[in-house]
Formats: C-alpha cells, structure tokens, sequence
C-alpha cells in the first residue's frame, strides 16, 4: 500500500474517531432491550454491581416489577400480553430512576425522560411512518401583541401543501398542562397519524396548528431566551383566560402566514386535559369561530378562586353557541380518568340544554394511549 493511501486511511480513522464526540467504542456486552416480539416484550440492563433492579412503565396500574439477575449480570424481565400500542417505561436501580441505556429512543413529558417502544399491530398501524406521502412539520414564531413577546408553534402542512396553490382548512389542536407546542408531535405522533388519515382517504387534507398553551412560556423548554430553566407543569399562567383571551392572534397569524379557508366550516379545535379545557372556553367565547370542536379528556370548571370573565356566564354563552349552529361537538374520555366525573356533569348540563354531541367512552384513563386514539378517530369526522 503507498504511503499516502496509509496517510488517507489514517486521516478517515482520526475524522471518525471525533465525529461521534468521544464515545467508548470499547467491547461492551451487547444487548438487546426492549426486545419485542409480536405481543412479548422482554427488557434487559447490564448491572453486575446492582443490588436491584426494577421496571416501571406507563402500562401498569400496580408497584414497580423486579427484574431477576442471570450469571452474566445482566437483569432481565418479560411481558407477553402487550397489547399493540406505544409503551414508556425506565428502570430503578437500586432506588434510582435510569433510562434503559440500550434503547436509543426517548421522549420528554413535562420534565421526566422515557425510554419508549411500540408493539405493532392494527390499534398502533396509525402511530408508525407507513410508506405514503408524508407532510411537513415547521416550528414557527409568531408576534403576541397582548402577551408582549414572540411565542413558538408548530406547524403540520399536508402532503403537497407546497407544490399547489389551494387552500386547507385548519385545526387548531392543544395540548395538557404538562405539554408544549411539541407535546402532540412527539408524544401524541400528531404527523404519523395525519399522514397516514389522509392516504388512506379517511381524511382530508388540513392545516394542523399546535401552539404553546402556557402563556407564561414562549416555547418548550431550552428553546426560548427564557433559557435552562426548571421545568414546572404548574405554570402561573394557568387558569388567567389569557390563552383563550389572545388565542385571536394565532388565528391571524395563521390566516396570514398559511393558505387556509377563513370561514367556521373550515376551522376546528381540540385539545386534550387543559387543551380540551381551553377548546371548550375559546369556541364558548367565540361561537361563530369553528364548527368542530373536540374535547378529549377536557377539564371543565376553573377552581373557584379563578374569575376571568373568559370563564363567566357559560351557559350563556354555550347557548350561543348551540344557537349559532355548529357541525361536530365530540366528548372523549377514559372510563377511569380523574376527570370522569366532571365530564359526566358537564355533559348532563349539555343534555338538559338540548346541546348535541358525540360522547366516546373507553377504557383507562388519562393516557396519551386514549388521546391518540381520540385524534384518531376525531380526524376523520371534520371539515364533511
């Protein structure tokens, strides 16, 4: 070999050798976790010096689970009825909380980090990238004239948005409290599943705009000039009415910025926990604004010492609304969420005032399981 072909191969094996920062490309014990197969789900961690290691996930409703110790000290535990849907879970090593070191992908809610995984099957077939045309997904900034700042949402166009001149219609969808404008994307796989809705033909194409709910942020955390900051779900923005009070300001900016139809038929918002909160409030408030409004795990009343006039007179303004006219009111909700109750008086309040909806029940509770299925399931009923 010439001496400039050794000097080429050292140069490509410096390059590699920082490309990756500095990883320890050592031998180490390869491992596969999770290792998923079809409905059986066996989860593993190198951890020789480990007293105990535990497993808890987003599927149990019980204590942690123990994970045994094998010879070669790796721990390991296996599930075999998953049914098919999106899983979180971390480890406890000896009482300390640890992603699984093995598995690459991870999602953020509120301020915790999880190892995640999808078992597959027709329920979850809507949540993976399929092979069809795929949207596009823009995080965008937008002046607030009422809250003084430049806010952050994140945008879904359909597929072909950018290579015709139509316009779309538009919804306007909201996340918890816990959530951001990245809430629905990441956790909720908002995209996957307008993607793979609207080539099936089970939807139309349509706008999908995901803004931050907390006022008192302007952006997920990390990605505003608020900075590094502790991450708190409960933010002091919470039940002010300013989200719903300059929620007018992201319809603007999205008329403006965005080739969407402009008028009540063509417009929906949904939300879930306090998004679905917020929907309620904001079509309320203005019940000439969207003929599709979904709640999906909604919050209902603000506490008693909360007195925004957003939140005064509802049944007023719910008997606007019904007045006004409007296509599709959709309830969802878990058969044990917390909220159960206060869904079921609200929707009591509803029937005696004659105000038509369309009620889903299923099972579980406040899961991020129910809240896709709801999107699911609520997509393909708008903008007929």
């Amino acid at each position: 070999m010439k001496v400039k072909h050794i000097l080429y191969f050292l140069f490509l094996f410096h390059s590699f050798a920082y490309a990756q920062e500095s990883l320890d490309f050592n031998a180490k014990k390869n491992i596969t976790s999770p290792e998923v197969n079809g409905k059986t789900v066996t989860f593993r961690l190198f951890a020789p010096q480990a007293k105990t290691v535990k497993l808890q996930g987003n599927w149990m409703d019980s204590s942690p689970v123990d994970l045994q110790k094998g010879t070669d000290g790796v721990w390991s535990f296996s599930k075999a009825d998953f049914t098919p849907d999106i899983y979180t879970y971390s480890f406890l090593v000896d009482g300390v909380k640890a992603n699984d070191p093995n598995n690459a992908y991870q999602v953020r809610d509120v301020s915790s980090l999880m190892s995640m995984f999808l078992v597959a099957g027709p329920q979850s077939s809507s949540y993976e990238v399929q092979r069809v045309p795929h949207g596009s997904v823009t995080k965008r900034w937008y002046a607030s004239i009422g809250l003084q700042e430049d806010r952050r949402l994140t945008v879904y166009t359909p597929p072909g948005y950018e290579s015709n001149k139509g316009k779309y219609p538009v919804l306007y969808l909201l996340h918890g409290m816990g959530g951001d404008e990245e809430a629905w994307m990441t956790l909720g796989r908002a995209s996957q599943i307008l993607d793979n809705l609207i080539a099936s033909g089970q939807a139309k194409p349509m706008i999908v705009v995901m803004p931050n709910g907390h006022t008192s942020n302007a952006a997920a955390p990390g990605e505003s000039a608020k900075g590094f900051y502790k991450i708190d779900m409960m933010t002091p923005d919470i039940f002010t009415g300013d989200m719903e009070t300059y929620f007018h300001e992201i319809i603007s900016f999205t008329e403006k910025n965005y080739r969407v139809k402009s008028d009540a038929k063509d417009r929906a918002i949904a939300g879930l926990s306090m998004g679905g909160f917020h929907s309620l409030y904001i079509s309320a408030n203005q019940p000439n604004m969207f003929d599709y409004v979904g709640l999906f795990s909604p919050a209902i009343l603000p506490p008693q010492n909360k007195q925004s006039p957003i939140y005064s007179d509802l049944d007023a303004k719910l008997d606007a609304q019904k007045n006004n006219g409007y296509k599709l009111y959709w309830i969802g909700i878990g058969k044990t969420d917390f909220l159960y109750q206060s869904v079921t008086e609200f929707r009591n309040k509803l029937d005696k005032n004659n105000f038509k909806y369309i009620y889903v029940e299923s099972e579980g509770g406040h899961t991020w399981s129910n809240w896709r299925t709801y999107l699911n399931d609520f997509v393909p009923q708008l903008f007929k």
